[in-house]
């Protein structure tokens, strides 16, 4: 749960910069972070995903069998572009605290327009990864961190 409650600090560092609040950590088979990123999609570029960052970091610099040994954690369940990104460079598990029908759900509650880009399970874009999801015990923070990034006080 450490790395979950780590994803979500991210996940508001983001927000205190001004970005949406999604923060994601890459572990090593010995439990050792290697790399943690949050969004950066403030900046104009939508492909900045702490997710994709990650899968980019590891094709760089680790070899395949340390990729599918690893463990990606976040705060939200993969977009199709992380998903593909995460099954093209071969990274391993992936756990997450909220779903993206959960995000979907609190978005349309707070009257927020469907993203341009349709939301898919992970597993549905990488079949053979072993995703496990929503973990239960952080999502009302997480909830909370999209509450206030749309402005709903």
């Amino acid at each position: 749960m450490s790395h979950l409650r780590r994803c979500v600090e991210l996940a508001a560092r983001a927000l205190t910069v001004g970005d949406e609040p999604f923060g994601s950590v890459l572990v090593a088979a010995d439990g050792a972070v290697l790399f943690e990123d949050h969004n950066h999609v403030a900046s104009g570029d939508h492909t900045r995903h702490p997710e994709f960052e990650l899968a980019r970091w590891s094709a760089a610099h680790l070899t395949p069998e340390e990729r599918a040994a690893a463990t990606v954690y976040t705060s939200g369940e993969h977009c199709p572009m992380c998903a593909a990104a995460h099954g093209w460079v071969g990274l391993g598990r992936i756990v997450y605290v909220s779903s993206s029908q959960q995000l979907a759900t609190w978005l349309a509650e707070l009257g927020v327009p469907a993203p341009p880009v349709r939301t898919l399970p992970i597993n549905d874009v990488v079949p053979g990864v072993v995703v496990e999801g929503p973990v239960p015990g952080l999502d009302d923070e997480v909830r909370e961190l999209h509450r206030r990034f749309h402005g709903r006080d």
